[in-house]
């Protein structure tokens, strides 16, 4: 009669493989934490804005300048053309635009001294 258990070297070196497979790096939270990956480049059709204090955000424009689409280092939030034609808002955040320079506030973040980097000369 055969064994009904599989040999006792196989199923230690499975049970080996399965405990060491948890104590990999894998990173299951999408939502970031520590050690936050940054966004390193500047996303296509973007307009990159450095502010006081390193903060940074990039502005795609869509609708012909009717919609801008402000992309944060962790999330993304479209903003309508305001009726004055300078800024953008959806009602919580507020883009003031004004030539290569800009002003954010969204909610209780504050970003200011925001302008549109130059290019270092090579």
């Amino acid at each position: 009669m055969k064994d009904k258990f599989p040999r006792p070297d196989l199923l230690a070196a499975v049970c080996l493989m399965l405990l060491l497979s948890g104590c990999g790096g894998t990173k299951l939270w999408p939502f970031g934490g520590e050690g936050e990956a940054r966004q390193s480049k500047v996303p296509a059709n973007a307009t990159a804005y450095q502010c006081d204090g390193g903060k940074r955000f990039y502005v795609r424009y869509l609708d012909n300048g009717a919609t801008a689409w402000l992309i944060y280092p962790d999330r993304e939030v479209s903003l309508a053309k305001t009726p004055g034609g300078t800024s953008y808002s959806n009602g919580i955040a507020l883009l003031e635009i004004n030539g290569s320079e800009a002003k954010l506030t969204d909610g209780t973040i504050s970003y200011s001294g925001c302008k549109v980097p130059v290019p270092a000369a090579k």
